[in-house]
């Protein structure tokens, strides 16, 4: 093992173990839940696209303030307690489904809980990482979370239509309950982060908010970097709202089809995430983002014609490759943007980050439903493929193009 490898600190190891069955909790309930709409409960395309916005529109309502909440809190703390409320509010779903009073006002009240509950995660966790890890590993470290959420999405969603198949929607539900409280019970082993900063006025906190702003939106490539993965969520979260309907209403496949199907996408994160790192060392960090947004990123447009036999395979294929830049960009992007901040500002950058990158999954749910009532769902999938094959040109266009090395970090990260 490299002397600079992150598997060498435990606290890494806790952090990815507790990450994986997070993970996996994630990616069940990423196919369950909107089964449990549409099979439990007969939703429509509207309350299911109803679901999918409320469970990333956290990130607009309170995205920003987490980041500066996270500078100020123990990130351990965080990370704990927004494991253990995700867990026992997904634990209500089927509680209340065996008790035969489970409603959709129900399922949306839990989904907009559990996304405020992962906006604090997902912001603890990306900011405690260089602070854990140091400099040198930063890289590794992030390529090997991002393998991680691949995984989750491979095995997640297979295992999460398996699960549906065998089980059903409430069941599955289950299953990834005791996964987010089985992650914040191994968080529980982290040691060494960060000590929480002294509270400030309210006057402070949207300071804060406006230097975290600043600084990603001030910055040319940061703010490329932003676009590029903003408008790629918004094409994906259009497609992938209407999937189950797609799948199970109008082509009359199995949830476990359509888990595959998703799985196929991990797939392609997972083989992106591990190649990004050797690519990128030998064709340059910001050259590797700009050639696979011009060679790869049109796959987009090809997801939409799946159907049934061959046509379903080509466009399974078609996903792999758009998921596969995906998962390139996200350990580049990430990578460039952690080296660019220094560590008194890492929460409220990565909020940032997630406030539009999420957010755009919100929005991108919200469009996904309305284009469907107002057209249908195969042209919401068009639109879909279209934002999601253009993306790339905001960073095409940028200075992080031309980028061959990562930037110089702002501090020197304190290792463990």
């Amino acid at each position: 093992m490299r002397t600079n490898s992150p598997w060498r600190i435990s606290d890494f190891r806790t952090l990815f173990t507790a990450s994986a069955l997070s993970q996996l909790g994630v990616n069940i309930n990423y196919v369950a839940v909107p089964l449990v709409a549409v099979a439990a409960l007969n939703a429509g395309a509207g309350e299911v696209s109803a679901i999918a916005t409320l469970s990333t529109v956290a990130f607009l309502l309170i995205g920003l303030p987490a980041g500066a909440w996270v500078d100020r809190l123990s990130h351990r703390r965080v990370l704990i307690a927004a494991d253990l409320c995700r867990g026992l509010l997904f634990a209500s779903v089927p509680v209340a489904w065996w008790l035969n009073v489970l409603t959709i006002g129900q399922l949306y009240v839990i989904v907009l809980l559990t996304g405020c509950a992962t906006v604090f995660f997902d912001v603890g966790s990306q900011s405690v990482l260089p602070q854990l890890v140091g400099t040198d590993s930063l890289v590794q470290a992030n390529s090997d979370i991002n393998t991680l959420i691949a995984t989750g999405n491979v095995a997640g969603r297979g295992v999460g239509g398996g699960l549906v198949a065998l089980l059903t929607a409430p069941v599955a539900v289950v299953f990834a309950a005791g996964a987010f409280l089985a992650s914040s019970l191994r968080l529980v082993a982290v040691k060494h982060t960060p000590p929480a900063a002294a509270p400030r006025s309210a006057s402070g906190l949207w300071k804060q908010i406006d230097e975290g702003l600043r600084h990603v939106f001030g910055n040319k490539e940061m703010r490329a970097l932003a676009l590029t993965a903003s408008v790629a969520n918004l094409g994906s979260a259009v497609i992938n709202t209407m999937l189950p309907i797609w799948f199970v209403r109008e082509l009359h496949l199995s949830a476990g089809m359509l888990g595959l199907f998703w799985a196929a996408g991990g797939v392609g994160l997972l083989c992106g995430a591990r190649c990004a790192r050797p690519i990128a060392a030998r064709l340059g960090y910001g050259r590797t983002l700009g050639i696979a947004g011009l060679c790869l990123a049109p796959a987009g447009l090809c997801v939409p014609l799946f159907d049934r036999g061959a046509w379903l395979l080509l466009a399974g294929a078609a996903w792999f490759v758009a998921m596969f830049k995906i998962g390139m960009d996200n350990v580049i992007g990430v990578s460039i943007r952690q080296r660019m901040t220094a560590d008194v500002l890492l929460g409220r950058m990565n909020a940032t980050f997630r406030f539009v990158l999420t957010g755009a999954l919100a929005v991108g749910a919200a469009v996904s439903g309305v284009l469907a009532e107002l057209t249908n769902v195969q042209t919401t999938l068009w639109v879909g493929g279209a934002f999601m094959s253009t993306a790339f040109l905001f960073v095409f266009f940028s200075p992080v193009r031309i980028r061959r090395e990562l930037p110089e970090q702002q501090v020197q990260y304190a290792t463990v």
